[in-house]
């Protein structure tokens, strides 16, 4: 996985956007406002924060050496994830979804609503 296709990825779910709200080589793809994932398109390996479930993300940080507690970030709810071909892009792709998801879980009832008679 390259930056071209994290960002056509993260772009495939319902209701993302695209952002630079730090700088310029900061990307944040969020859902219905709220943030999922954080790249530095600059960086050599190409690293990502995506949300995590607490447990799941001490489990993931044991089980890959790819993956770190976020970086800048929440440790107990964010991970790095390092793209340095340890992992494939599927489960890749699987933790990307499942901070997507766990975004839209958090939504309030308005926002949920709002989401859910979004098209796409």
């Amino acid at each position: 996985m390259n930056i071209e296709s994290l960002r056509a990825y993260c772009l495939s779910f319902k209701a993302v956007s695209e952002h630079f709200p730090f700088d310029e080589t900061t990307l944040v793809f969020k859902v219905m406002d709220k943030s999922f994932l954080f790249s530095d398109i600059t960086s050599k390996p190409l690293r990502f924060n995506v949300k995590c479930d607490p447990d799941k993300a001490i489990e993931l940080r044991t089980q890959y050496g790819c993956v770190l507690p976020g970086y800048h970030m929440n440790k107990k709810h964010w991970n790095t994830i390092v793209v340095d071909g340890t992992v494939g892009g599927d489960q890749l792709k699987e933790w990307i979804s499942d901070s997507y998801q766990l975004i839209l879980d958090s939504l309030p009832k308005k926002r949920m609503k709002e989401y859910e008679q979004l098209k796409g």
